[in-house]
């Protein structure tokens, strides 16, 4: 039997704190929540109505959950910053995604996902996931997911010591489609890999990105989007080959 693990001191940072203390720069965080602020104000505002409940799962530092307007707004990450950086109207749970289930049954209207599921174990608590999701999500409510595309990756993907799982915009929406979802929009490219590259991140040059669409979209998306909502009828979706 392998002994516990010692008790941490006061203060001291989990592993998955230092983790992404280590891996983004104060000035990196800074321009990812400037991005973070356009893309919501931008983009993902057209698919949540302000009256909506949203939760945001592996929240990371609340960038998305900070911005988007929704009257209703819930932060779930396992890193215990998810407290301290979430604003003060967003309800933080600092959780493991084990823990979705207890949230009760169609009382979501929008889940959002960023760069998260490439860091579950394994596809079956991937599967396990997206079935939980379904469950709390209102009938018609939305899961939009964003993650790095492996086909447009295939080295960089693992440069990251969390990413386990090897996904595309096809094998995501492949899912979603097999697990009572109907999906409404797939992009192989959305976003930039990483604000780790080369490219400026001022607030403008985000809304440009994003006013030109499918031509920087194409030039410069290494992420995916897919935007899927729950069925009305499951039982009348069938599983296509």
């Amino acid at each position: 039997m392998s002994e516990p693990a010692p008790p941490r001191e006061a203060g001291e940072a989990t592993p998955l704190e230092a983790l992404y203390k280590r891996r983004f720069s104060d000035a990196e965080r800074s321009a990812k929540n400037q991005v973070w602020q356009v893309l919501c104000t931008n983009f993902f505002s057209r698919y949540i109505s302000p009256d909506a409940t949203v939760l945001d799962i592996g929240a990371g530092y609340c960038e998305f959950i900070n911005h988007i307007s929704a009257k209703r707004r819930i932060a779930l990450d396992a890193n215990p910053d998810v407290t301290r950086l979430a604003a003060p109207s967003v309800e933080a749970i600092c959780a493991s995604v084990d823990n979705i289930h207890l949230l009760p049954e169609e009382s979501i209207d929008v889940v959002f996902s960023s760069n998260f599921f490439e860091h579950l174990p394994n596809k079956t608590a991937l599967s396990r996931l997206v079935e939980d999701t379904h469950r709390i999500l209102r009938p018609g409510g939305r899961l939009i997911v964003m993650g790095p595309n492996i086909a447009c990756l295939p080295g960089k993907y693992w440069d990251y010591y969390d990413h386990h799982i090897p996904l595309t915009e096809k094998s995501v929406a492949e899912l979603l489609s097999t697990s009572g979802y109907e999906v409404e929009e797939s992009l192989a490219r959305f976003v930039p890999y990483t604000v780790k590259g080369r490219l400026p991140m001022w607030p403008w040059l985000v809304r440009m990105y994003l006013l030109l669409g499918k031509i920087t979209f194409r030039l410069f998306g290494k992420q995916f989007l897919v935007i899927a909502r729950k069925a009305f009828n499951r039982s009348a979706l069938a599983v296509r080959p």
